[in-house]
């Protein structure tokens, strides 16, 4: 099962794609698709389009999304909620499962606690997935975001398992 995270971000938005096989997981590929500057609509469509051809090119089967927290700065957060709108619909668009996690779910499935800092975040996603070499802080988180649905993927199966 090939899993889709995204880092969703109006200027940067990261994303990750790993191999889950069984226990294992793999790197397949990771990145940035930038918005530049200028009116919403556009930055938001070069986004979508540039997250709909990442969907094209890594063919996932399930997709997990980071949740927005609310910050003071009232307009930020709806254009950082219009971009994650982007982050939910490319995915959903292609038939994807969609997950979506809190940050702080997402730090303690990979690191152990929620209130993780974004260097361990990444030493424990380079631990995971030996080799790998981040685009970018977002794509790094991105691919935190793809481990911890593969995590929740994984218990879900065993439990289906369990019960049968």
């Amino acid at each position: 099962m090939r899993v889709l995270g995204i880092d969703p971000g109006l200027q940067n938005m990261g994303w990750g794609v790993i191999e889950l096989d069984g226990p294992r997981l793999r790197h397949i590929a990771n990145g940035i698709v930038h918005s530049d500057q200028g009116e919403l609509g556009v930055r938001l469509l070069r986004l979508y389009r540039g997250l709909s051809a990442v969907i094209i090119a890594h063919a996932p089967t399930a997709a997990a999304v980071e949740q927005t927290f609310v910050n003071k700065d009232a307009v930020g957060t709806l254009k950082l909620g219009q971009a994650r709108g982007i982050a939910l619909l490319a995915p959903a668009e292609a038939g994807l499962e969609i997950g979506e996690y809190a940050p702080n779910a997402v730090k303690k499935a990979v690191v152990g606690v929620g209130h993780a800092g974004k260097e361990q975040v990444q030493h424990m996603v380079r631990h995971q997935l030996p080799g790998v070499e981040f685009a970018g802080p977002d794509a790094a988180d991105a691919l935190a975001i793809a481990i911890c649905h593969a995590h929740h993927l994984q218990s879900r199966t065993i439990r289906i398992k369990v019960r049968a």
